[in-house]
């Protein structure tokens, strides 16, 4: 009698232990991705509900869903204030169980939420945060920067205008991580060329008036005025810079970053002439084309995707490949990031190229011109290509990198 008990018992035993495993390998196969970023002020049009849209046709296009995979995604508004950007990526992991965490536009939201996202072993899919600092001296082995970074926009538009002549610089600077960042990186750039730093001046986020800014900028002599900001902060100065005649005068107003859903606010009338740097152009080729179209269909007002809009579609694109090379989610940050590393990146809008050691992924980067108004053959035809910058010098060399992950 006692075998006999033994074995129903074992056999009992096992088929508990059956039932008790399958919503734990149901579990393997679920994500659950947060989009954080503004949805509601100045960066709103560039990241917003457009990036969640971008999100989910990355989960659509990964092919997941159709193997069984359950893929969830959240959204939240960042304020542009890194504690509450903090506040609420620690809610999302600690409590909606949150694997990773997209977008981030606002280098110190993103520098504090990547401090969180290491601690609690998630990930971090930025592509909004411009500062170079992410994948530098502040690089963790769960946070990813894919679209751009200050080194970029510096490398790109910096050089190029100084290059061309424009080798007095006055900033206009916004005063948080993001815009010191691509200050200090634009004047290394224009001093690397022959030119210097006249000075700058540093203005609150979300200004609506900069005519105390502009004036000082104006005073300066400066050949070149470096707009150090974004979105609404840029649109807004380079709106006030033409009331003021600045460009009449003789300067030179340099977008250092701008993008697409900045000159369909401007126009063209006002936007023209302005030269920048981005790593992407909804009308580059066929597979961008064909992407965009899909996205304005789906997106808010019928917008053409912006650069960090592109980027966060491109990177859970990748970080989904990832997960599915790993047979599952194994709900540790690190383990997904170094597969994002370790598998090379291929998709419609970026192409193929490394994701490298310090979470940079390699991609090269464009310097455009907007169009005049009689250039433009449409909506949503606003650049023209000036020159193409390669990969490898769109991103600070490792050789130079103070990333703790890189060796030397």
């Amino acid at each position: 009698m006692r075998a006999v008990f033994s074995r129903h018992h074992a056999i009992a035993l096992a088929l508990a232990g059956a039932a008790f495993a399958t919503p734990a390998l149901a579990q393997d196969k679920a994500v659950k991705i947060g989009v954080l970023n503004d949805m509601s002020s100045l960066y709103a049009d560039i990241g917003g509900p457009n990036s969640v849209v971008a999100v989910k046709m990355a989960i659509e296009d990964s092919g997941l869903l159709a193997k069984g995979w359950k893929i969830d995604v959240v959204s939240g508004d960042h304020q542009n204030k890194p504690d509450v950007g903090t506040n609420l990526a620690r809610q999302w992991i600690d409590v909606d169980k949150v694997d990773a965490i997209a977008d981030t536009p606002n280098s110190g939201v993103a520098l504090a939420v990547s401090t969180l996202v290491r601690e609690k072993n998630a990930v971090l899919l930025n592509s909004g945060a411009a500062s170079a600092d992410l994948t530098g001296k502040a690089c963790t082995p769960n946070t990813i920067s894919y679209t751009y970074d200050t080194y970029m926009l510096a490398h790109g538009t910096g050089k190029a205008m100084t290059k061309s002549g424009g080798d007095t610089w006055f900033f206009l600077t916004a005063d948080y991580a993001f815009g010191h960042a691509l200050e200090r990186d634009t004047t290394a750039v224009v001093t690397a060329n022959g030119g210097k730093s006249l000075g700058g001046v540093k203005h609150p986020i979300n200004t609506a008036d900069f005519s105390s800014f502009l004036l000082q900028a104006q005073a300066s002599k400066a050949k070149v005025i470096g707009l150090a900001n974004a979105g609404g902060d840029t649109t807004n100065a380079i709106k006030q810079a033409a009331e003021f005649g600045i460009v009449a005068g003789g300067q030179k107003i340099a977008a250092l970053l701008l993008f697409i859903n900045d000159v369909h606010s401007l126009g063209l009338k006002t936007a023209q002439g302005l030269s920048f740097t981005e790593s992407f152009y909804w009308d580059m080729n066929d597979a961008t084309r064909a992407w965009s179209k899909r996205f304005a269909a789906l997106a808010n007002k019928g917008s053409m995707p912006s650069m960090t809009q592109a980027g966060n579609y491109a990177a859970v694109l990748h970080y989904l490949k990832a997960m599915e090379a790993l047979g599952g989610n194994p709900h540790d940050g690190a383990k997904v990031v170094a597969k994002m590393k370790e598998l090379p990146t291929d998709d419609p809008l970026f192409g193929k190229g490394p994701l490298r050691a310090d979470g940079r992924r390699l991609i090269p980067a464009y310097l455009f011109e907007v169009k005049k108004p009689e250039e433009s053959k449409g909506p949503w035809d606003y650049y023209k290509l000036i020159s193409t910058i390669a990969p490898d010098d769109a991103a600070r060399p490792l050789s130079e990198s103070e990333c703790p992950l890189v060796k030397k």
